[in-house]
């Protein structure tokens, strides 16, 4: 329901209408809105209405009362109501527009700073419309929303749809990142604790290679199972005897070195780190020698 229509009909029944912080509408008592030239449905100017500027008034209670009763909306909300429409008419008038006031008349503001007034016309047949409420009858469910609304904030419904799916989302790529890195550790502890189908040597009839050091050793070396061949001419300088893992640790560090190292082994279980080099069995003493203080292990000739 429109306030303006409202404010008339205030004004038509209790011959005065104060708003607040622009003046006061007062109707001669002998005027009434149910004229009998006003049957025709034409608008009449009404007679005996005047204005008196009186921007001290602050509040109306018994208007804000009245709007309530005629809305069905509690009165905090009918005073919101009426401030915000009244807010609208000083926008119009203080940028010098006139501002009507329907069934009442115009407004406008002179330089200086009071206001004119010009009678409208009588809407008796647009004022049939608005019947009037009883008073007595509690504020709706809607006008309490309403009220709500304007001192409370509505709280954002939050759907649960999104946030479910997203969770679902990563918690499916966590899955599958555990899944990738447990499936990763499975094939690499098979590949270092399995051993391969034992594979004979050619010309070493007997003699196996495992899985173990095929893994740990080097790809351009080859491990002797059996007793080098020393060739004519050549010593056999044994360097070291070692498990499997200082074995090859050793070889590499010393390949890295650019020493013509050699390993062999009989079991698996023990290696032999050697090199074949040629001597006279005059300098193999001080080949001993230089050797040991190069290994740092004490090397013999085997």
């Amino acid at each position: 329901m429109k306030l303006a229509p409202l404010l008339a009909q205030y004004l038509y029944t209790n011959k005065r209408l104060d708003l607040p912080g622009i003046g006061s509408f007062i109707l001669d008592p002998y005027v009434t809105a149910e004229a009998e030239h006003t049957k025709q449905g034409k608008p009449i100017n009404i007679p005996g209405i005047s204005f008196e500027n009186n921007a001290a008034i602050r509040e109306v209670p018994e208007l804000i009362t009245y709007i309530s009763s005629q809305t069905g909306k509690i009165k905090a909300l009918a005073a919101a109501d009426l401030d915000s429409h009244l807010e609208l008419a000083k926008q119009f008038l203080n940028i010098g527009k006139p501002f009507l006031f329907e069934g009442i008349g115009n407004l406008a503001k002179i330089r200086s700073g009071q206001f004119t007034f010009t009678a409208g016309a009588i809407m008796a047949e647009s004022m049939k419309g608005f019947a009037a409420k009883d008073s007595s009858t509690p504020p709706t469910e809607e006008s309490l929303s309403d009220y709500k609304s304007i001192f409370y904030r509505a709280k954002a419904k939050l759907s649960w749809k999104k946030p479910a799916a997203l969770l679902l989302l990563l918690a499916g790529v966590a899955l599958a990142i555990w899944g990738g890195y447990k499936m990763y550790k499975k094939t690499t502890s098979k590949n270092n604790e399995s051993i391969v189908e034992e594979k004979k040597e050619p010309g070493n009839t007997g003699n196996v290679v495992s899985s173990t050091d095929t893994v740990l050793y080097p790809k351009d070396s080859v491990v002797e199972r059996t007793q080098a061949a020393v060739p004519a001419g050549n010593f056999k300088f044994v360097l070291e005897v070692s498990p499997a893992k200082r074995a090859f640790d050793r070889f590499g560090r010393l390949k890295t070195f650019l020493w013509d190292v050699k390993m062999e082994t009989k079991d698996s279980l023990s290696y032999t780190l050697f090199m074949l080099l040629p001597a006279v069995a005059t300098d193999t003493t001080k080949l001993l020698d230089s050797l040991t203080r190069l290994n740092g292990r004490k090397v013999y000739i085997e």
